[in-house]
């Protein structure tokens, strides 16, 4: 109970919680103008952060009256010596201890980038048609992930493999401080079963890569000059081939000077469609200069720390087991992790991250 008395001070002492009701008022009161409307999207930008800092300060409000709460309970679980008062009272203790650890690794996330909304991309990589149903598993996944936390997640490209499976997807999960949690899942994904798609039942080895990139704002001045561009368009398509819509309303932005390439086809207009590219675009050569900027960095020190490519493995057989290679941690219970179950593995991630750079 002491102790986590102290963590949570110490928590609220870093999210500076009169800062925090200062935003909060502050944000109210343009949310009450009889004007906010006049400007939908400055009108949404409004009402999400307003929710969002209202939760904040919700959630470390109701942990410091549950730990109140618990030292009643303690008190008189013991005074009474009533045994069943004194489990509830271990239970609520695990529970909260959960809680304010999952909060604390909230404090951690302090890059530029990190309370952006995330743009998240999965690419099947070598292993054939099992990469490919690799790369849906991923994709399901994450969003069984986000749908666990009541984030909205918008879908922004999907490319289907031949015969099972997805090349890749594109999808925006929004929530605050969404990118810097998830941005810890960039890297190589390899996944080790028995091959449903082998008719010898033979083990098969597969990966996918995970890239993490911040939702681009109107403040990052990313200069993409049209010329630099070329857009194509083509019908959006599903599995098989199968005809969604019947005008050509995809489109495929290619960036000519560094060959990267993004495409979106879940609007039914072309120009919503074109501008959501974009967005992916401007995200990507963002991360992209970021990730120059800190090869350069790194390339000044003697060593450094790198993501490497593999970073956690998932095995189905011979025995189960989803391990980070990076911070050690692990589960045994691999259905529970791709069903979504991934936040010891994001917390373990983010400290793992924490440690690294203050080394």
């Amino acid at each position: 109970m002491k102790d986590l008395t102290g963590k949570l001070t110490q928590i609220e002492s870093v999210m500076d919680l009169d800062a925090l009701r200062a935003q909060v008022a502050e944000l109210e009161e343009q949310a009450s103008s009889p004007n906010l409307w006049d400007d939908p999207e400055a009108a949404q930008k409004v009402t999400s952060q307003l929710s969002h800092r209202q939760s904040e300060l919700r959630r470390i409000s109701e942990l410091r009256q549950r730990l109140d709460d618990l030292g009643v309970l303690y008190e008189l679980a013991e005074a009474e010596g009533d045994s069943a008062s004194v489990a509830e009272s271990e239970s609520e203790l695990t529970a909260l201890t959960k809680d304010i650890d999952g909060l604390e690794v909230r404090t951690l996330l302090s890059g530029e980038y990190d309370p952006r909304n995330a743009v998240v991309t999965i690419r099947s990589e070598a292993g054939g048609v099992d990469a490919a149903d690799w790369a849906e598993m991923l994709l399901r996944m994450y969003l069984r992930w986000a749908e666990r936390h009541n984030y909205p997640t918008d879908v922004y490209d999907i490319s289907y493999a031949e015969e099972a499976g997805i090349k890749s997807a594109t999808f925006k999960v929004t929530a605050p401080y969404v990118y810097g949690t998830l941005s810890v899942e960039q890297g190589t994904h390899r996944l080790v079963r028995i091959s449903p798609f082998d008719n010898q039942s033979r083990r098969q080895t597969s990966f996918a890569h995970v890239e993490v990139m911040p939702e681009v704002e109107e403040v990052d001045h990313v200069d993409i000059p049209e010329k630099d561009i070329r857009v194509d368009v083509y019908r959006s398509s599903g599995p098989g081939g199968q005809s969604v819509n019947t005008t050509d309303s995809a489109v495929r932005i290619t960036h000519i000077p560094t060959g990267v390439v993004v495409s979106c086809q879940n609007e039914k207009s072309q120009l919503q469609n074109k501008a959501a590219a974009m967005k992916v675009l401007q995200a990507r050569l963002l991360l992209r200069k970021k990730e120059e900027e800190r090869a350069e960095m790194d390339a000044l020190k003697d060593g450094g720390s790198s993501w490497g490519n593999q970073m956690r493995s998932y095995v189905l057989h011979p025995y189960q087991m989803v391990k980070d290679l990076r911070t050690e941690f692990e589960v045994g219970n691999p259905s529970s992790v791709l069903d979504g179950e991934i936040d010891g593995f994001l917390e373990a991630g983010i400290r793992w991250r924490k440690q690294s750079g203050a080394a």
